[in-house]
């Protein structure tokens, strides 16, 4: 092992890429294409917020 322990993640929707794991204010969503979880930068959540809440379970409301 290299003892380098940077974890990079890439935004699901632009591919903006963040170094050191995810920021604080971007979102972890559940692919919808069977592969795990994905990360959403910070404008790409804003950008996609009605589509994103369209998804809650009637539930949440």
């Amino acid at each position: 092992m290299s003892g380098d322990d940077t974890v990079t993640v890439t935004c699901a929707s632009c591919g903006a890429v963040a170094d050191d794991g995810p920021p604080l204010d971007w979102s972890t969503q559940l692919s919808e294409r069977g592969r795990g979880v994905e990360h959403v930068c910070a404008r790409c959540s804003r950008e996609n917020l009605r589509s994103i809440e369209a998804r809650l379970s009637p539930e949440w409301w």
